[in-house]
């Protein structure tokens, strides 16, 4: 067809389309007949399209069509299997409903044609079928297709990758590249050189990517039976958002290219790309239900999994998940509906949501595929098979799915590993933060966008490697509970801090720049690196091994800080074995990717040295064949010429040409010159090829073979890596304290207190800079002493601020940090449990006050007297009686029976009244604030009226944001809507309700019978009564 016309399709023409490719069906082999006369059956095939659809495919405009070389012959060899192999169907078999759309789409109706049409279907079987012809590439296609229906194929044909289909379509769209009709499916193509960016983009998007690669190369295929038939391809490599790696989409070193052509979607991985499996248990008995859930992510070998009881709302649950923050799950498809929900809520476009077969996670089944599993694994390191059957039933119905799951990626190695396997919680370990604490305190993320900026990682997080960064956030978000780790940590931050030395600076020094270390030896172990990423990781390795030997003397001698020193003398004989593989390896070959050159020492590589012993025996036969040529063209100072990576050609002028014996084989030629082969250069020629190929295949078994050695040693560079984030980590966190004002604190696991003197919130502190100070609060909470403080005060004024920086201080001490205040006494938390805010949550059916209960009870079941409780406005999403009685008992039942530290933010003037029944362990505070009284007229014809119709002006407030001992006696709400501009009107119609509303409150207190008109100052008694009304409380 010409591809500079275009036409429509007549009505009623055939278009072979359908909804989805999960409707694939089996397709007709080739009858006998179908392999005589094909030529001919080509030409009516064409005949009958130009005929029947008149539709014209427009190739694509693009410039890796202008290929030149090896590249041209690959395409005109691919276009020669597809005429030589056009066979015809016939409808009396099954039929093959493909799926894939044809080349008709109105511009009106472009998304109804995404749409199975069942007349239309109808029509086709009837009318297309029959006639319809599909390439042998195609029927290729269609069969992978059938063995990977969920997944994006990217076909690789020669020079480039294609997909077919629908999965055309979407591929178009994603990577906004041109889809066009070729023979009877959609078609669009990349080059090979950018597989890497557009397989990422495409998973970025959300879809499995599948890439088929040849398994046959060219002169292997041609020395073989079946040099006619097509080449032979397979899976080679499918990738998901956890599962991106791989040379095919591993960034390590090919960052540049990702700079280049990506549009920000396809760039770098996230910081954590973990696998989550979730399974749930009901036990009948005890009518409890235990979830357990193993999280791995494979490109750093991290696996983490927990066992918990778990209530209706998913609370616990919903913490681990958004501590893990996967970017894909894996639920079994009958799960609970309330499991469903959470899941849903918490996936979007960054995280995949699969749905497995419910039998995987029986624990019959989970158990079999575990056993044989870990029964067969003979590597050193790696888990054994009692150690995994002693984990709980709940854990091993996720392990079972993750390993078969993972096997379809070729990365459930990875599961093996004894010293990677890490249970998320502890109770003796970590100090417990709910999914609502993480949320309200901003740990991970902020509030307003999502994002970094803001959140309490982002002050912290100076580190400079990766690894580091991720272990930062798990730092961050579970904070030791063990003060004496705390303090190890406190201690080499200190010494960082203080130190001048010449030994920790260059400590420092060697981090920057690193590339993603724990990624490299994980795509090492799973062998899918290539051998530039592998040389980078290596060589860094290396280096990293000699520089820090070079300074185990200065540490031994200077570092005073245990965890220091045992984290830098450790770290160099763990990374010394990469000095050895690196001297195995060619750098110039290693940086190109050329495997035949890539070993230096082929002595420890007999095959390699003998295949290339019969290369250069055949090179040397084919220059000796020389001298003969010279003889037949009397050409004395004859020699082979090259022309467009075609070698060996005896190249002669046109004018000889006469000289030149018949049997000789012209290759090419040009108004000059010809050049041809020797028949036995044609031989030794296709032999020389053949070898060259085989020597490929041979390297390639090699590397793989180099990386399973180097893969014996994952273990020990590993732990090298988590000494070295360890190191990063604790950089990072002296830089933090380098910023001014930042103290030691004092962390005792003896004394339940809360001491803090001029504390500060870290990142609002950070984010006003140092034109705008932060006012400084002290806060003084004892466990056996004043252990609640109720807080009030003006909306605005400060109040939820005050508490963050409470919670925020005492989560930095706990994980090693220095802390924004001049002085800090703190004790050990098991937890800090956090309700603040208000919003509702659509996908789990709760409402706003639903939602604030749910946090408040998950609260009330998991404080113990060891823990900080912040209780925001609990109460205000009902009428005010409900929520004074709701308030004041959840407050006295923290007080009298939990005796947590907590501090508890009112609107409420009755709660106060609690520091007067608890006057040992409660104590009333407010934000300050100036208050600027409306100026009231003295006339006396004003007031002669009732009370509700005296127009009044809003007062207006200036915030001192200074706590201080007291209880405020309004919240004065009318000064916010001024803020908010809210029109003057409406602002003097609310103050008059206002005040109308006290005074009939004060009227009620005072009795009937107070007529508060006839008062002796009638201004002064509005006053009261608008102003302060705490003067007039019982």
């Amino acid at each position: 067809m010409s591809s500079a016309t275009t036409s429509t399709l007549k009505p009623g023409a055939g278009r072979l389309c359908s909804s989805t490719l999960d409707k694939l069906k089996a397709f007709t082999c080739f009858t006998s007949e179908s392999n005589v006369g094909h030529r001919d059956t080509e030409r009516d095939v064409k005949t009958l399209d130009n005929a029947q659809n008149k539709v014209c495919d427009q190739k694509p405009c693009d410039d890796t069509e202008q290929h030149l070389g090896d590249d041209r012959l690959l395409e005109l060899e691919e276009e020669n299997e597809e005429e030589e192999g056009r066979s015809w169907l016939t409808d009396s078999k099954k039929v093959l409903n493909l799926g894939f759309k044809s080349a008709r789409k109105d511009a009106h109706d472009n998304e109804s044609n995404l749409l199975p049409n069942p007349v239309a279907k109808s029509r086709r079987s009837k009318n297309v079928h029959a006639t319809r012809v599909y390439t042998p590439l195609e029927q290729q296609v269609v069969q992978l297709k059938e063995q990977h229906k969920d997944a994006l194929l990217a076909v690789e044909c020669g020079y480039k990758y294609r997909f077919f289909g629908e999965d055309a379509e979407i591929a178009a769209k994603v990577l906004n590249i041109f889809c066009h009709l070729d023979h009877n499916f959609m078609t669009c193509s990349i080059p090979t050189h950018r597989l890497f960016v557009h397989v990422r983009r495409l998973v970025s998007h959300g879809h499995k990517v599948g890439v088929i690669k040849q398994t046959e190369t060219t002169a292997i295929k041609a020395s073989g039976t079946s040099r006619n038939t097509l080449f032979t391809r397979q899976l080679s490599g499918l990738y998901t958002k956890s599962t991106l790696v791989g040379e095919d989409v591993n960034p390590v070193c090919k960052l540049a290219d990702v700079e280049e052509g990506s549009s920000g979607d396809a760039a770098l991985d996230p910081p954590e790309s973990f696998l989550l499996c979730v399974s749930e248990t009901w036990d009948k008995l005890r009518k409890q239900l235990t979830v357990g859930l193993v999280a791995v992510q494979p490109s750093t070998g991290d696996v983490l999994f927990d066992c918990f009881p778990d209530g209706p709302s998913r609370s616990e649950l919903e913490s681990r998940v958004v501590k893990i923050n996967p970017v894909e799950i894996l639920v079994p498809s009958d799960a609970s509906p309330e499991t469903h929900r959470l899941v849903q809520s918490i996936a979007d476009d960054r995280v995949r949501v699969e749905k497995r077969d419910c039998g995987q996670f029986e624990f019959a089944s989970a158990m079999n595929t575990v056993t044989e599993f870990y029964c067969h694994s003979e590597e050193k390191g790696c888990r054994s098979l009692s150690s995994v059957a002693s984990l709980e039933s709940p854990v091993i119905c996720c392990l079972g799915p993750l390993i078969q799951y993972l096997r379809e990626f070729n990365l459930e190695r990875v599961l093996r590993s004894e010293s990677s396997f890490q249970r998320l919680s502890r109770a003796s370990e970590g100090m417990r933060l709910n999914a609502a604490t993480l949320r309200n305190l901003e740990i991970l993320n902020n509030q307003t966008d999502g994002g970094a900026k803001g959140s309490l990682l982002w002050v912290l997080d100076h580190t400079r490697t990766h690894f580091g960064r991720r272990l930062l956030r798990r730092w961050v978000g579970q904070p030791l509970t063990d003060s004496e780790s705390v303090s190890q940590r406190l201690d080499a931050v200190q010494e960082i801090l203080e130190s001048n030395s010449v030994t920790l600076n260059p400590v420092r020094s060697l981090l920057s720049h690193l590339p993603d270390l724990d990624r490299g030896i994980g795509s090492i172990y799973h062998r899918k690196s290539s051998t530039q990423e592998f040389y980078i990781i290596c060589s860094s390795l290396a280096r990293l091994s000699l520089e820090l030997e070079a300074l185990l003397p200065a540490i031994q001698s200077q570092v005073r800080s245990s965890l220091l020193t045992g984290l830098l003398l450790d770290t160099p004989n763990l990374l010394a074995p990469a000095q050895n593989f690196l001297k195995m390896l060619n750098e110039k070959a290693a940086k190109s990717g050329n495997k035949t050159e890539l070993f230096s020492d082929l002595a420890a590589f007999p095959v390699l040295k003998e295949r290339k012993e019969q290369i250069q025996d055949v090179i040397d036969e084919i220059h000796n064949h020389r001298q003969e040529i010279r003889l037949t063209l009397k050409v004395p100072t004859f020699d082979y010429t090259t022309v467009s990576g075609q070698e060996f050609l005896i190249e002669v002028k046109n004018s000889l040409s006469s000289s030149v014996p018949p049997e000789w084989v012209k290759v090419s030629s040009t108004k000059a010159v010809s050049r041809y082969h020797t028949p036995f250069l044609v031989e030794r020629y296709r032999k020389l090829l053949q070898l060259r190929e085989q020597l490929l295949l041979d390297c390639q078994s090699e590397w793989i073979h180099f990386l399973d050695q180097f893969g014996e040693h994952y273990h020990l560079m590993k732990r090298a890596i988590s000494h070295l984030a360890t190191l990063d980590c604790l950089f990072s966190l002296a830089e933090v304290a380098k910023q001014g004002d930042y103290c030691r604190p004092e962390v005792s696991k003896h004394r339940r207190q809360i001491v803090i003197r001029d504390g500060r919130h870290p990142a609002i502190d950070l984010l006003m800079g140092e034109n705008n100070q932060y006012v400084p609060n002290v806060t003084e909470l004892q466990g056996d002493g004043k252990r609640a403080m109720i807080i009030t005060g003006p909306n605005m004024g400060g109040k939820s601020s005050y508490i963050r920086q409470v919670a925020l201080i005492c989560l930095m001490a706990q994980m090693g940090s220095y802390v924004p205040a001049s002085q800090a006494q703190l004790g050990i938390l098991d937890g800090i449990y956090v309700r603040m805010g208000a919003s509702d949550n659509i996908f789990q059916r709760r409402s706003t006050f639903m939602e604030e209960l749910s946090e408040a009870s998950e609260i009330v079941s998991r404080a113990t007297e060891r823990s900080l409780v912040i209780l925001d406005e609990l109460g205000r999403g009902t009428s005010t009686h409900d929520g004074i009685a709701i308030a004041h008992a959840t407050l006295e039942h923290f007080i009298r029976d939990v005796k947590a530290l907590t501090l508890f933010v009112t609107h409420y003037p009755p709660l106060c009244e609690l520091e007067h029944v608890y006057p040992e362990h409660v104590s009333n505070y407010h934000m300050a604030f100036l208050l600027n009284e409306p100026d009231i007229a003295a006339d006396a014809d004003e007031y002669s009226n009732t009370l509700p119709w005296i127009q009044v002006t809003p007062e207006f407030i200036t915030f001192l944001y200074q706590l201080t001992e007291g209880a405020a006696g309004r919240s004065y709400g009318l000064n916010v809507a001024r803020l908010a501009d809210i029109p003057d009107p409406i602002l003097h119609t609310a103050a008059g309700k206002a005040r109308e509303l006290e005074s009939a409150v004060n009227a009620r207190r005072y009795g009937s019978s107070r007529d508060v008109r006839a008062a002796p100052d009638g201004c002064t008694l509005v006053r009261s009564v608008l102003f302060f009304p705490s003067n007039f409380t019982c």
